[in-house]
C-alpha cells in the first residue's frame, strides 16, 4: 500500500529541494530519517517533516508499521515564485524571484523497489539540430624501417680477410 504526505509552497528554491530529495529515495525510512538528519541543509528539514508526516499518515490513517516502510518517491516541483524588486543603476529595477516547492514523498510497504532506467544521451543540440558526428583523426600508418643492404668497402673485406687468416 502507498502512503504520501504533501508539503505544498515550501520556501525553498526546487532545484536546492532535489538534491536531498534524490538521497533518499528507494531508502528504508529509518536511514531516510537518519540521512536528512545529519544533511546540513533547509531542504533537509523540511524533507525531514513532510516525510514524518507522511509516516504518521501510515501509522495512524492505514495501521502500517513503520519499520517496513519503504520511500517509493520523493518529488519536488516548483511552487509560486515571489516576486521582489532591487532598485538599480539609473532608475531602473530588476525582477527577484523567490522560489518556492512542492514536496511530495510517497511511501510503500511493497520492498521491491523499480529502477527508473538510465536515460540514453541525446544527440540533439539544444537548439533542435542533430548534432554533427564526431570526427576522428585518421589513423596513421607508422611504415617499419626497410633493412638497408650494407655494402661492404674494401676496406672492411680486407680487415674481414685479416681475421680469417689469424
Amino acid at each position: 500500500m502507498e502512503v504520501r504526505s504533501i508539503y505544498k509552497t515550501a520556501r525553498v528554491s526546487p532545484k536546492k529541494a532535489r538534491d536531498v530529495a534524490r538521497e533518499i529515495q528507494g531508502l528504508p525510512v529509518s536511514e531516510a530519517l537518519d540521512a536528512l538528519t545529519f544533511t546540513p541543509r533547509k531542504a533537509a528539514f523540511l524533507i525531514g517533516k513532510t516525510l514524518k508526516s507522511a509516516i504518521a499518515n501510515a501509522e495512524n490513517n492505514h495501521d502500517l508499521s513503520a519499520d517496513n516502510l519503504v520511500v517509493k518517491e520523493a518529488n519536488v516541483s516548483s511552487g509560486p515564485s515571489f516576486r521582489r524588486f532591487k532598485p538599480r543603476a539609473r532608475g531602473s529595477a530588476s525582477a527577484i524571484l523567490k522560489r518556492t516547492s512542492h514536496i511530495a514523498i510517497i511511501l510503500s510497504d511493497e520492498i521491491t523497489i523499480e529502477e527508473k532506467p538510465q536515460r540514453k544521451k541525446s544527440t540533439t543540440k539544444v537548439d533542435g539540430r542533430k548534432a554533427a558526428p564526431k570526427k576522428t583523426a585518421p589513423a596513421k600508418e607508422e611504415k617499419a624501417p626497410e633493412p638497408e643492404e650494407i655494402e661492404e668497402t674494401p676496406v672492411a673485406e680486407a680487415a674481414a680477410e685479416e681475421e680469417d687468416k689469424a
